[in-house]
């Protein structure tokens, strides 16, 4: 193993199950406000959502202390986007609700359960490049939480120091660095979580991908939004799923990997018993809240593609704070939206939270120094080397994607076979949709 053992998997997992159950007890609502000042707010269960919202909540309270901010915790995954939309459909959700931006938020038929927030003046201080991921047609109904997210690769410095190893710019370069890893003995190459509620953890390969695909395809985003190039017939589209497929047929997967969760994959990689964890940047919060000197044990590159010169990440936007239809006083949930869209707001956030990259709120400023992994992370967007997740540029994605990737990582389906099953995947979704050309 590699690195300090400063939080073994049990102690990680404890952690996180300390601070959920916390918030659960300061925060258990079941509808929108009740008229006794009480904000209700249902977020998913990670770490990273759960620190963020208690600083915003615990923000506003110190300055409205005659209003009581009460969180509400809902499963992760396609368990949790399946209770996101039974409540809006049934017009059970609280006053307001932390979901994804993008092409999931499509999904949830905003136009008829959401409040279009586009007129609102603390929504001028919002950046473009957010509102068009919270937008449909001339609305925008969602209001920024967290930063700017990186998807790639968290390494551990501890085993690329010890064994010499470069950052890796090819996929080539990626995968002789995990036979080297392997060779050395001791360390999983490539951690992989497939345990209870995080299959999500699975489309990395996949999703983080986009800036290859882009890179080789230009129109890619359009054509797929069209159904005129899908991912079995574009081979830099499919090669998200190889990869996976290369990864775990090399032995190069943690033996856990099907019952190993994304806490314990986190606390795996600081401990140094895996060395790279295929991830979203945001999970530097989750290893932050349990460990804060964890952090400098790691490092962060974008997923490799075929060309050196060219490597660049894929971003993720942050999720985001929807006000849905239901609610009954709009004019509280939209005071709170006001203050998280100001720099209270991320100042807020600041205290709390580890800043893992920008803000998307104009005048929001990001601290001088940072951890390893967030410099690294910063340095793709200083040189433009950035290009957008797939779920920002195409409202088209498939619900059963994470269980597809886990097949593949895990032996069961090849890459061929997902691909062509995921564009049937999509098929079903973009027609619910009624987009054009499906």
């Amino acid at each position: 193993m590699f690195s300090k053992p400063s939080t073994p998997r049990r102690a990680a997992a404890t952690a996180t199950a300390v601070l959920t159950a916390g918030l659960a007890l300061t925060g258990c609502s079941t509808g929108g406000d009740d008229g006794d000042g009480t904000l209700n707010i249902l977020m998913d269960n990670s770490e990273a959502t759960g620190r963020l919202m208690q600083a915003l909540a615990d923000a506003y309270m110190e300055a409205n202390p005659d209003v009581k901010v009460e969180l509400e915790i809902r499963p992760g995954g396609s368990e949790g986007d399946n209770i996101v939309k039974t409540r809006l459909q049934t017009g059970d959700m609280p006053d307001l609700f932390f979901y994804n931006s993008g092409s999931l938020l499509q999904a949830l038929a905003p136009g008829q359960t959401l409040v279009d927030l586009a007129g609102e003046p603390y929504m001028d201080v919002v950046t473009d490049t957010f509102k068009e991921g919270v937008s449909a047609g001339d609305a925008v109904y969602g209001v920024p939480v967290g930063h700017a997210i990186g998807g790639g690769v968290l390494y551990n410095l501890a085993a690329y120091e010890e064994l010499g190893l470069e950052v890796p710019t090819t996929w080539d370069a990626f995968m002789a660095n995990n036979r080297a890893i392997l060779d050395a003995g001791g360390a999983a190459p490539v951690i992989q979580t497939y345990g209870t509620e995080s299959a999500w953890t699975s489309q990395l390969f996949v999703l983080a991908d986009n800036y290859n695909v882009l890179a080789a395809e230009p129109d890619w985003a359009e054509e797929f939004t069209a159904n005129e190039a899908h991912f079995a017939d574009t081979p830099a589209a499919a090669a998200g799923f190889e990869h996976l497929q290369e990864v775990g047929e090399a032995g190069f997967l943690n033996e856990d990997f099907a019952s190993l969760t994304y806490n314990e994959g986190l606390a795996a990689l600081v401990a140094g018993e895996g060395v790279h964890y295929p991830m979203l940047t945001n999970a530097l919060t989750e290893i932050e809240a349990t460990d804060p000197e964890a952090v400098d044990d790691l490092g962060f590159f974008a997923l490799p593609g075929t060309d050196a010169a060219n490597h660049g990440m894929t971003t993720w936007l942050p999720g985001a704070l929807y006000l849905p239809q239901s609610t009954e006083d709009q004019d509280s949930a939209k005071d709170f939206l006001a203050f998280v869209a100001s720099t209270e707001g991320c100042d807020a956030q600041t205290a709390d939270v580890s800043v893992i990259g920008p803000y998307f709120i104009e005048g929001c400023a990001v601290p001088e120094d940072v951890p390893p992994a967030v410099a690294q992370l910063q340095s793709y967007f200083d040189a433009g080397l950035t290009a957008p997740a797939l779920e920002f540029l195409s409202p088209v994605k498939g619900p059963a994607l994470e269980q597809i990737t886990v097949e593949v990582g895990s032996g069961i389906r090849t890459a061929d076979d997902a691909a062509s099953l995921y564009d049937e995947d999509v098929k079903k979704q973009a027609q619910q949709l009624g987009l054009e050309g499906w």
